[in-house]
């Protein structure tokens, strides 16, 4: 049986990455789009996932993990479930995109304290924009980012944007067999 990375990358690929005319959050263009969410959502690729964030971090003390919304929360949900195996206790949230009118008002859902040190999580970055955005917020509420870990980084820019942060990519574009400047 391959390798966690290697089975991951196999089944991400073949689930998550779409060819067409698409445009990213980021406004730009693509002939291709990661739609991170079928493959997240599966068994197996959300047991994988959780193995290889865990292994992306385990490293670190820290506290809690998660990012903005929708793409952390798969991504945080399977990590703690391997923290929890391997036994270590941690909490997970999630930053909205914008806070609700009506019940607790929260923008960071979950358990985050101020002192915290956290790893913010995010599925595909082009400019970083997302994951910069769930670190202001954290670090607002007086968390300490400790790491950025992200599934797929298409290395339009997230790095230099994340450039104060511990950032690690799981792939880039060129894992999944993309040339960066082919978007177009």
């Amino acid at each position: 049986m391959p390798d966690d990375r290697s089975r991951f990358l196999e089944l991400f690929k073949s689930r998550a990455v779409l060819f067409g005319d698409f445009t990213l959050s980021s406004g730009q263009k693509s002939r291709f789009y990661i739609n991170s969410k079928l493959a997240l959502f599966h068994s197996e690729c959300a047991w994988l996932l959780g193995r290889l964030i865990y292994a992306a971090t385990a490293d670190l003390e820290f506290d809690a993990l998660g990012g903005m919304e929708v793409g952390a929360i798969p991504m945080a949900t399977a990590a703690l479930a391997c923290f929890h195996e391997h036994g270590r206790k941690l909490e997970g949230f999630f930053v909205r995109k914008q806070v609700k009118d009506h019940g607790s008002r929260f923008l960071i859902e979950g358990v985050l304290k101020a002192g915290d040190r956290v790893v913010i999580l995010d599925d595909v970055l082009t400019t970083g924009a997302s994951a910069l955005r769930a670190a202001e917020v954290v670090e607002a509420a007086g968390a300490k980012v400790s790491r950025v870990v992200c599934l797929v980084d298409r290395l339009q820019g997230a790095a230099e944007a994340l450039h104060k942060y511990d950032f690690r990519p799981l792939y880039t574009l060129r894992d999944l067999g993309i040339e960066p400047g082919t978007a177009a």
